[in-house]
């Protein structure tokens, strides 16, 4: 044994290695379950006792320095990997990527609120499933309104107070009437969704930016204003409007509101028919019945409130001509709002 020990230590000295495999086949020939080293061990249960304490610590030094002579050579190859590894240039231009840009619904979104935050309007938002008296019932909807009819919105479960995918963003104002204190000023921002074809003017999905104010004293010449006021911030200081009436079951009276087309200056064009004039909301003083089924005084307080498409006003500003454009994710179409602040 004593002499095998000599043996393995001059070969274990000896030991060269150009890549990492011959490392681990070093290894398992000495230190393997079938090793060279691990069969020394085993045979030196027969070694008689007198010998075993010199036989041992000769052992343990082989093994060892196995152990070391292994971490050096791999030490060793892995640092001449490093070396004639190509050298990497770290003054070097790092390789060029797309940005993302924002997304013209959001860039629109984010426009309409700031404009109305200067006015002193706060931002308010709702859950898009909702029940159906936040959805129609507070708002004065009546029981046989085709709203309500599975044509034209998405409902989830029949029950006493059915629950859907909201169709406007006017259950959040309800939400605020029931809880916030008065005066209320708010845009309620959101996703919306009703059972309709999908086409260039027409999609099951979109958003919708609304407002509510409630105070004392409130009139509909304050409504006007405050649109005439929107119009000029979002579509420039020449814009006009008109309000045409018109019906809404949680306002009366009810009015629609065009702006001077800004493509022709109210000439007339393609993008406006002709007519010089271009849609781009609803809105009414609230209802009393509206403020009654929220615990509002009408006899006190009353209020006006607005709702715009967010697609609508996008496609008006950059004269798109078919909505479905905003939701396919065509990146040759969303590059062309890089530039837009």
């Amino acid at each position: 044994m004593k002499q095998r020990i000599e043996e393995l230590l001059q070969e274990i000295q000896e030991l060269k290695a150009q890549k990492l495999q011959d490392i681990e086949e070093y290894r398992i020939r000495l230190l393997g379950k079938k090793g060279a080293i691990t069969k020394l061990f085993e045979d030196f249960r027969e070694v008689l006792p007198e010998q075993k304490r010199e036989l041992g610590q000769k052992l343990n030094s082989l093994k060892n320095m196995a152990a070391s002579k292994l971490e050096e050579l791999k030490e060793k190859v892995e640092d001449a990997v490093q070396q004639n590894a190509p050298k990497f240039d770290f003054t070097k231009p790092g390789d060029k990527f797309d940005l993302g840009t924002r997304h013209p619904i959001s860039i629109t979104r984010e426009e309409i609120l700031s404009i109305f935050s200067k006015f002193g309007y706060a931002v308010a938002e709702g859950p898009e499933i909702e029940d159906d008296w936040h959805v129609f019932g507070a708002l004065n909807f009546p029981p046989e309104h085709p709203a309500r009819d599975m044509q034209d919105t998405f409902f989830i479960s029949q029950s006493d107070n059915p629950v859907l995918l909201r169709t406007h963003t006017s259950s959040v104002q309800v939400r605020a009437m029931e809880r916030m204190p008065l005066p209320i000023r708010i845009v309620c921002p959101g996703r919306v969704f009703r059972n309709e074809a999908i086409s260039a003017r027409a999609h099951c999905i979109f958003h919708q930016v609304e407002g509510l104010y409630i105070d004392k004293n409130v009139s509909f010449a304050d409504l006007k204003q405050a649109v005439l006021l929107f119009a000029k911030e979002m579509f420039g200081e020449q814009t006009k409007i008109r309000m045409r009436p018109s019906y809404f079951p949680f306002t009366e009276p009810s009015a629609e509101v065009d702006v001077s087309c800004n493509i022709c200056g109210g000439k007339g064009c393609n993008i406006c028919k002709g007519t010089g004039w271009l849609e781009i909301m609803g809105c009414g003083m609230v209802d009393p019945n509206v403020l009654e089924a929220s615990g509002i005084d009408p006899k006190v307080y009353s209020g006006f409130a607005f709702g715009m498409g967010v697609e609508r006003i996008a496609m008006l500003k950059w004269q798109v001509k078919d909505l479905r454009l905003y939701f396919e994710n065509d990146v040759r179409f969303l590059r062309e709002f890089e530039t837009v602040i």
